[in-house]
């Protein structure tokens, strides 16, 4: 099972991770509602946020026939929404489409004027959000090597029986390298500070 780390590392990498902002009068707007219009439709991008997949696989998730799959399919990728991600092959060696989302997030915005501004703001947080998972990861790596380090050292070996009680430094390290993934902790409390200093810029 992947850590949130690794999770992170893989919204924030990829190239079709990029927001898309629609003003409410666009026609391009207009073809997107349109696409989502039916609930199979929804059901399917849905499914497509959730993992990539080829026809056959969005068929048998969404409890639908693949002829009715390719008919939303064709409807999203005209709208833009979902888009060829790879190729694979079937057993019997028929090349099949693996679909995945095209965009993310996807915001809808009533004055055009925000809608250039919108855009920017939206890619600097995702940009934003992948220089912290980036450095997360980074953080993660070090406090593994040192880890690594500090046990061949014997500083987290298990304490023996009669080695008296565990110093309090011993206990610290013991948490943060054995409980808590630094990483992941770093992160949290990257965003932690990012939203304290939005609140305060908003006050």
């Amino acid at each position: 099972m992947s850590s949130l780390i690794e999770r992170i590392q893989e919204r924030t990498g990829t190239a079709d991770e990029s927001p898309r902002v629609l003003g409410v009068a666009a026609t391009e707007t207009d073809d997107v509602l349109d696409a989502l219009a039916s609930d199979t439709g929804r059901s399917l991008f849905r499914t497509l946020y959730d993992e990539p997949g080829t026809p056959s696989e969005i068929a048998d998730r969404c409890d639908t026939s693949v002829q009715n799959v390719h008919y939303h399919v064709s409807n999203l990728e005209e709208a833009e929404l979902i888009e060829p991600v790879e190729t694979v092959y079937s057993s019997k060696g028929n090349e099949m489409t693996v679909y995945g989302p095209a965009s993310d997030p996807i915001v809808l915005v009533g004055d055009r004027e925000m809608v250039p501004r919108l855009r920017q703001s939206l890619a600097d947080v995702v940009a934003g959000l992948g220089l912290i998972g980036l450095a997360s990861l980074f953080v993660q790596w070090g406090a593994e090597r040192l880890a690594n380090t500090a046990a061949g050292s014997g500083v987290l070996a298990p304490a023996s029986p009669g080695s008296g009680p565990v110093q309090g430094t011993d206990a610290l390290a013991r948490v943060v390298f054995e409980v808590v993934e630094p990483g992941l902790l770093f992160f949290c409390l990257c965003l932690t500070v990012l939203g304290m200093a939005a609140l305060l810029a908003d006050g």
